[in-house]
């Protein structure tokens, strides 16, 4: 079988199974450069521009910059830039299955050995925007010389770029870039401007270029949220080539849900027009209300909610989500309890939105997200993901947050470490041990060797060195989980759950 190429998708013609490009996309300017060939990037913004060029509205096509030769880089070379992304999952209610062939991305190069070919693209009149995610490492600063064949770091090689365009446009305030990071760091926008100017005075460049990178240049705060597990298993991507007719080393599947929230004004807009193409992309000059409801809300529920599933004898997301009492469970603590403890002004409708999103995410068919994975570095998830909204619940309602508290003291109990074994701890479940992969696990194993589980309780709300507050002070809080723990050790945890749910007040 042959591999996907620009001659199979222009001779496949029409095709049930696909979604094909047309020539006329696989011909428009290229108006992107971008740092990155992560999956992530394929599944989302590459994804949306291609959304766009099929609908006449963006129409420019990406150069991707890799930062060596080795990995992808012969698949995209083989398959023109062409890879097929598999969107499998539950919107509105509905299941979707459906397969793009993405023509975004024109060619791939690598700032290894074709620095020279990156540069020439800076000097292009077409190009208008930057996309980049090179990690959370990647926006950092370091010592670097932008006179490099290549420089060494992102931002090094980023400032290279737009110094050679300042050069090639004798100051051109009108060629200046709009630049959108998607690396997992708040404020990463804001981050990568402070990063370029500094690098741009220790490499004692021009004031005038100074001036028009600050001018004529924006960097946008940015905020994606969509799970792009990438290839699929063997079997699953056996049958997918049966079905669309080609081999593809670039496929890639994803979630239904997409989330690319930028910080921007009229003028961002206006050069961002793929906005236009997909209700995914935000635009708006505040986006700290998307971070508050994916870090509230999405991943508050999941450090709410792993121990207590997993303790109860759920292996992932989805499996908890169809049983009636877990199922139940998640969505009252997500929307009865985390939706109005939210420590930011959102609107109840789009919280809920949200919300009803989030829940069918999690109920994902194709997706198999394990409990105890993201159990990793549970103290410090359930601190910067859950605290916040816990202090603000109880100064608004007076009161403790009962889902929350009962998945607090699930937590705890997770915590119960029984024995160490090649510097990891490790609880217990019916039997089997399991790993609690947590820098806090020995703390928590001591206190649960010493004292009982009213004092635990007590201890650990009361330690301010791993929550930034004092948790006692919390109106109900404490007798809540203390009471909560009580009855798991005593009734188990599924029982528990079943139990709360059809009283709603503390045993």
């Amino acid at each position: 079988m042959s591999y996907l190429s620009r001659n199979i998708a222009l001779a496949h013609g029409a095709h049930s199974a696909v979604s094909l490009p047309e020539a006329a996309q696989l011909a428009l300017p290229e108006k992107v450069l971008q740092f990155g060939t992560g999956v992530l990037l394929r599944g989302l913004p590459d994804y949306l521009i291609d959304k766009a060029n099929r609908q006449g509205i963006f129409n420019g096509r990406i150069v991707v910059v890799k930062s060596t030769d080795g990995g992808d880089i012969n698949a995209f070379a083989r398959q023109d830039g062409l890879y097929t992304l598999c969107i499998r999952g539950i919107e509105d209610g509905q299941q979707v299955e459906e397969n793009v062939v993405s023509s975004a991305i024109s060619r791939v190069l690598s700032a290894k050995s074709q620095w020279a070919e990156v540069l020439r693209c800076a000097q292009s009149p077409d190009l208008q925007v930057v996309i980049s995610n090179t990690t959370e490492v990647g926006i950092q600063l370091v010592a670097d010389d932008v006179r490099q064949s290549p420089p060494v770091s992102f931002p090094g090689k980023l400032l290279a770029v737009l110094y050679v365009r300042w050069k090639a446009f004798k100051g051109d305030k009108s060629k200046g870039l709009v630049i959108v990071p998607t690396e997992l760091v708040p404020d990463n926008g804001r981050k990568l401007e402070a990063i370029l100017l500094e690098l741009a005075h220790r490499n004692e460049l021009e004031a005038e270029f100074i001036d028009w990178l600050e001018a004529a240049n924006t960097c946008c705060n940015s905020l994606v949220d969509r799970i792009v597990p990438g290839r699929p298993d063997v079997g699953a991507y056996n049958a997918l080539t049966e079905e669309l007719g080609y081999d593809d080393d670039l496929l890639t599947m994803s979630e239904v849900y997409r989330l690319w929230a930028i910080e921007g004004d009229a003028k961002v807009r206006q050069v961002l027009s793929f906005e236009q193409a997909d209700k995914g992309v935000i635009i708006q000059p505040d986006i700290n209300q998307f971070r508050e409801l994916k870090l509230r809300m999405l991943n508050g529920t999941h450090t709410l909610s792993c121990g207590l599933a997993f303790l109860s004898g759920f292996e992932t997301v989805r499996g908890a989500m169809e049983d009636d009492v877990l199922g139940q469970f998640i969505s009252r603590l997500m929307v009865d309890d985390l939706r109005p403890g939210i420590p930011y002004k959102i609107d109840e409708t789009v919280a809920r939105d949200f919300a009803r999103q989030v829940l069918d995410r999690f109920r994902n068919p194709f997706i198999e997200h394990r409990w105890l994975a993201i159990t990793l570095n549970y103290t410090a998830k359930m601190q910067m993901r859950n605290v916040a909204t816990l202090v603000h619940y109880a100064e608004q309602q007076k009161q403790a947050p009962q889902h929350a508290a009962l998945g607090f003291a699930a937590y705890l109990l997770f915590m119960r470490a029984t024995e160490q074994k090649d510097h990891t701890w490790y609880g217990e479940l019916n039997g089997e041990q399991y790993p609690i992969q947590d820098e806090k696990a020995g703390y928590f194993a001591d206190l649960w060797q010493r004292l009982q589980p009213a004092e635990l309780v007590s201890v650990v709300l009361h330690n301010q060195a791993l929550w930034n507050h004092d948790l006692t002070a919390l109106p109900g809080f404490a007798s809540a989980v203390t009471g909560y723990l009580q009855q798991m050790l005593e009734e188990g945890v599924y029982a528990t759950v079943a139990k709360h749910l059809r009283s709603e007040v503390p045993a």
